[in-house]
């Protein structure tokens, strides 16, 4: 790997908007290298895929151990849920763009062309190789610091959005994603007038994307956010 693929006036806003002073400033790059850039580089041996797979078990740990401290009245299920929110793909790619992350990326042009430093599941994984970089060079207590700065920061808000119902969380997240509102369109409508059951249908950037069923349509809407807002966060967990 080359010694130096960086300015200093990089490495010095890096260093100040995390508060991380790397010892090994080759590993602080390989961060941020892109298994695409090692086709155009005759220098990039190795991408920041493994440390990638190293920051993902420490996010993992980390927050697995926070909460499980911090909420000690929860079961498994509920903990789990929380750190899915707090781990998946959304959240880490929000910490990344939150870090400018993607301004120092080392992509092809390819990659370049694509909007590769945009990209949320890009992002989201150079902060985990971040993560990885951080504990191989100074250890778990420093790596430690900047997922509690970072990550666990956003807690009350994802406890707080917990509280909110399906629709309205619905439409928030899919709106900071750039899309419209979604849309809910009944489907069917079964039974007699006093015991009617209904299935409602959520769109999502024109397409369905949930059902959900009620005996009401704004208890089937409800579902129908809900179900989605499962499948939001399956397809954004890494």
């Amino acid at each position: 790997m080359s010694q130096k693929i960086w300015n200093n006036s990089q490495e010095v806003v890096f260093e100040q908007t995390t508060g991380v002073n790397f010892i090994n400033k080759v590993l602080l790059h390989q961060a941020f290298i892109h298994k695409s850039f090692l086709n155009e580089s005759s220098e990039e041996k190795e991408s920041n895929e493994r440390l990638e797979f190293l920051g993902d078990a420490i996010l993992e740990f980390i927050v697995s151990e926070h909460v499980y401290n911090r909420f000690p009245g929860e079961d498994e299920g509920h903990l789990t849920a929380l750190r899915s929110k707090l781990v998946n793909t959304l959240s880490l790619a929000s910490s990344a763009r939150a870090l400018n992350l993607g301004a120092l990326l080392f992509l092809s042009r390819g990659e370049e062309k694509s909007k590769g430093r945009e990209n949320t599941s890009l992002l989201a994984n150079t902060f985990e190789a971040l993560v990885g970089a951080i504990y191989v060079d100074q250890g778990l207590p420093e790596a430690k610091k900047f997922i509690t700065a970072y990550i666990l920061e956003k807690i009350p808000e994802v406890v707080k959005k917990s509280l909110k119902d399906p629709k309205s969380l619905l439409q928030e997240y899919v709106q900071a994603a750039g899309f419209a509102a979604p849309v809910y369109r009944t489907v069917t409508s079964v039974g007699p007038d006093h015991a009617k059951i209904f299935t409602i249908q959520v769109f999502v950037n024109r397409l369905p994307y949930a059902t959900g069923s009620g005996s009401s349509k704004q208890q089937a809407a409800q579902d129908a956010a809900d179900n989605a807002l499962k499948k939001w966060e399956e397809e954004s967990t890494p």
